[in-house]
């Protein structure tokens, strides 16, 4: 591979494998619309940073940590929060950049995605989340399962659902908005949705299921990267299709709970 397109090439490697893991437990947690929530604050946040002159991705990180942190500490689960904040950031993207030459050129590149142009400061950042989540997830990923099929136990203890709620939070905040500002945002909530929407169908558990996520989401990086550099095509369209492929597995594969049951966790 040519030296120009290493370092993109390993960004989206270190970003897929986070943002997979941490969907499966989003969809755990029936927050799956999260992804898409923050990626939509993200963008709104680096426009609304073009236009001031800011760093587009370092506000992009901002804006979504701040929302990501007001809905730790909020401790509510659900969809509905998100739902607002995709109609807020997206009304807020769209009227800054209909009012300024660099917030249009800006939202444009968030939308669509910029791993080409992705940089040293993206990467310190990707090697950065993925050390954060190996050294975090295995602290978090108990206690979130925990609070999922026990909840009586936190309540019962006088646990606060915000010590692990708010750490969860703003480590999806920040993968999401890092693969937002690299990759796009459809490329970013398609890596965070789709993978466990896969898994929640094949893995026979829940080991199996996290393994599978990150073995989808590298699969699919890795064959889009090569795909758009031979044929000369845009990254993050092709990750989204190849990812809507590699969810037809769905339909066409028979597991062993279908065998016993017919039912399905997605």
């Amino acid at each position: 591979m040519d030296a120009l397109f290493l370092k993109p090439f390993l960004i989206g490697l270190l970003l897929a494998p986070p943002a997979a893991v941490l969907g499966a437990y989003l969809r755990l947690r029936g927050e799956w619309l999260a992804a898409f929530a923050y990626a939509q604050v993200a963008a709104a946040g680096g426009v609304v940073g073009a236009v001031l002159g800011l760093p587009v991705t370092a506000a992009a990180v901002t804006a979504a940590l701040l929302a990501g942190g007001g809905k730790g500490l909020a401790a509510r689960a659900g969809n509905d929060l998100y739902a607002l904040l995709i109609l807020l950031a997206w009304g807020v993207a769209l009227v800054v950049a209909a009012n300024s030459p660099l917030g249009e050129i800006a939202g444009k590149a968030l939308f669509d995605g910029q791993i080409y142009f992705t940089g040293d400061a993206h990467l310190v950042m990707a090697l950065a989340l993925a050390a954060s989540c190996a050294a975090l997830l295995p602290w978090l990923s108990p206690r979130l399962l925990l609070a999922r099929f026990f909840p009586d136990h936190e309540r019962a203890n006088g646990v606060a659902p915000w010590r692990h709620g708010l750490p969860f939070d703003l480590l999806v905040v920040c993968t999401v908005a890092l693969a937002t500002a690299a990759m796009g945002v459809m490329a970013a909530f398609a890596l965070v949705f789709v993978p466990a929407w896969i898994a929640w169908r094949l893995a026979a558990g829940w080991r199996s299921a996290l393994w599978l996520v990150a073995g989808i989401a590298v699969t699919a990086h890795v064959t889009a990267f090569v795909t758009a550099l031979l044929f000369d095509q845009p990254y993050a369209p092709l990750l989204v299709l190849i990812l809507g492929a590699m969810s037809m597995t769905r339909w066409f594969v028979r597991t062993r709970k279908d065998d016993r049951d017919g039912t399905d966790l997605g």
